[in-house]
């Protein structure tokens, strides 16, 4: 067999990492019972591919192929560690005769195994903020650097995080599985809490473009535990959030990354596709259960889609749905939102007053968006005095790049008016 560039095999592989790191990882920790070991073991895995595909030839299943390597590293390691610790070499055996095979096909075990890592990372035991974390580098694949980029934290914070919560996993000997069907249902909301923060992020126009797809995976994964729980009309009002949302993707920037703002994006460019099955399971989620956040989020998603353009969108109906949000989730940003949807509806006036109370105006005194709201408010007023002090009031508050951009440019729009 005639060797293959060692450029190419590179590509390949850093291909097969990002699309299957995770997957791989799922499996390896089914297979060996421990976070690090299994960590390791891929790590491994993947370093004698570099070393062997070039004159081997790449597997005809490289995931396959990776999982078995990476298994038997780590059990070499730990007959390597067996020469000090006696325990080790128990281990090791252990994993040497046990079976890597699985009944069911190996798309369904593999499934099997991501959900299993799911319910694992966004135990209740842990904390919420940890359970994101957690679930990024462990089921997504991601790197530290790369959700401490997408969280605006340092990579040395989120690397004690996750080793903290492994420690947790291992020490209160959480185990690594889907609940049984009495616990099940008790689980879901913290999983689909994580999935949602983590479609959130990933639906940020503003994220580095080197960044794996978030808003993707977290739409994968929400697919995934809708085929364990296919009766759960949440997940169903989930799914439609993020598909509704994730089909205005490629109308949200410029081809120079600036913000487009809803009224102004090209609808064509929409995905017609994601919005119908979003659609769908709107109605499902809204006919076969009590209202959700996520289906009432989905909801008002649903009515922006269906408008042929924006002077056609049904601003009292989104009203409406706000109000049923309100009471599921009496939220300031919830409420800020509303307050947009009022001026929409009823005139800019009518949502400055709701803004300008103290209830609203105090919570989010450092949210960049409320004061970029107030100053689109006082803009459509003519009160070009007050609109410029608060686009100044949302620069100094803005996060990211392509905020402070939009930002500046209207406040530049509005000192030259």
């Amino acid at each position: 067999m005639s060797e293959i560039p060692m450029e190419k095999v590179q590509v390949m592989i850093d291909s097969v990492y990002r699309a299957e790191s995770g997957r791989i990882l799922a499996t390896l920790i089914r297979l060996l019972g421990d976070f690090d070991l299994a960590e390791d073991a891929m790590q491994d895995a993947f370093a004698a591919a570099l070393d062997r595909w070039p004159n081997d030839g790449v597997p005809e299943n490289p995931r396959a192929w990776l999982v078995a390597t990476g298994r038997f590293k780590a059990i070499d390691a730990l007959r390597r560690r067996a020469r000090f610790n006696a325990a080790q070499d128990k281990i090791a055996e252990q994993f040497a005769t046990s079976s890597p095979e699985s009944k069911g096909s190996d798309d369904e075990c593999l499934e099997d195994d991501r959900l299993r890592l799911i319910f694992t990372c966004c135990h209740p035991a842990l904390a919420p903020e940890t359970r994101v974390a957690l679930t990024l580098r462990e089921v997504c694949g991601l790197r530290t650097e790369e959700i401490a980029r997408a969280f605006l934290t340092t990579a040395p914070t989120l690397a004690q995080r996750i080793v903290r919560a492994k420690a947790k996993i291992r020490d209160a000997r959480i185990p690594y599985r889907v609940p049984p069907p009495a616990e099940l249902h008790g689980r879901l909301e913290a999983v689909m809490l994580v999935l949602y923060l983590i479609f959130n992020q990933g639906n940020n126009a503003c994220l580095p473009c080197e960044l794996p797809d978030l808003a993707a995976e977290a739409i994968a994964l929400t697919r995934n535990l809708r085929l364990l729980l296919p009766s759960e009309p949440e997940i169903d009002g989930l799914l439609a959030l993020m598909l509704l949302h994730h089909a205005r993707r490629d109308a949200r920037l410029t081809r120079d990354g600036d913000l487009i703002l809803l009224d102004r994006q090209d609808r064509a460019l929409w995905d017609r596709v994601a919005i119908e099955e979003g659609l769908g399971l709107v109605e499902s989620a809204l006919r076969n259960g009590l209202p959700s956040p996520y289906s009432i989020q989905a909801a008002i998603a649903a009515v922006h889609a269906s408008a042929a353009d924006a002077n056609s969108t049904d601003w009292p109906q989104i009203v409406g749905l706000y109000d049923v949000l309100l009471l599921l989730d009496p939220s300031p940003v919830i409420a800020l939102n509303r307050a947009v949807a009022v001026a929409m509806a009823q005139g800019p006036a009518a949502g400055l007053d709701l803004l300008d109370d103290q209830a609203l105006s105090t919570p989010l005194a450092t949210y960049s968006f409320f004061h970029s709201a107030r100053g689109d408010l006082h803009r459509r007023l003519g009160q070009w005095s007050a609109s410029a002090a608060s686009y100044r009031e949302a620069l100094t508050c803005a996060t990211n790049d392509a905020d402070r951009r939009f930002l500046a440019n209207r406040l530049a729009e509005i000192e030259h008016t």
